[in-house]
């Protein structure tokens, strides 16, 4: 069975007043570096209110997102703590693709 695109999201609950400091880490650097991995084809960051974030990372199979957690989230996942120390709850979840559907 071809192994399918694999979804992996990172929600971020931030204290409003950090807000637009992990805002502006996270369009400027941390989701830039995660690009450059070559992990992922796509990825999109969102903002439902002013203070909850979600960045949202395609990979074309789970190897790859394998790949991203074992040789390079730790690295990451480290630095995003040492910037932000406290004031941010993440929370991860991987979704598998089942169908898409699209106009053209």
């Amino acid at each position: 069975m071809k192994d399918q695109s694999v979804l992996y999201e990172v929600t971020l609950q931030v204290e409003p007043a950090l807000a637009p400091a992990v805002e502006r880490y996270m369009r400027t650097h941390h989701i830039p570096v995660i690009l450059r991995t070559g992990c992922f084809y796509n990825i999109r960051f969102d903002r439902s209110d002013e203070a909850r974030f979600r960045t949202s990372y395609r990979a074309h199979s789970s190897t790859e997102l394998e790949r991203y957690l074992q040789d390079h989230a730790p690295a990451l996942r480290a630095e995003f703590q040492a910037a932000f120390p406290s004031g941010v709850a993440l929370t991860r979840e991987t979704w598998t693709a089942r169908q898409e559907w699209q106009t053209e």
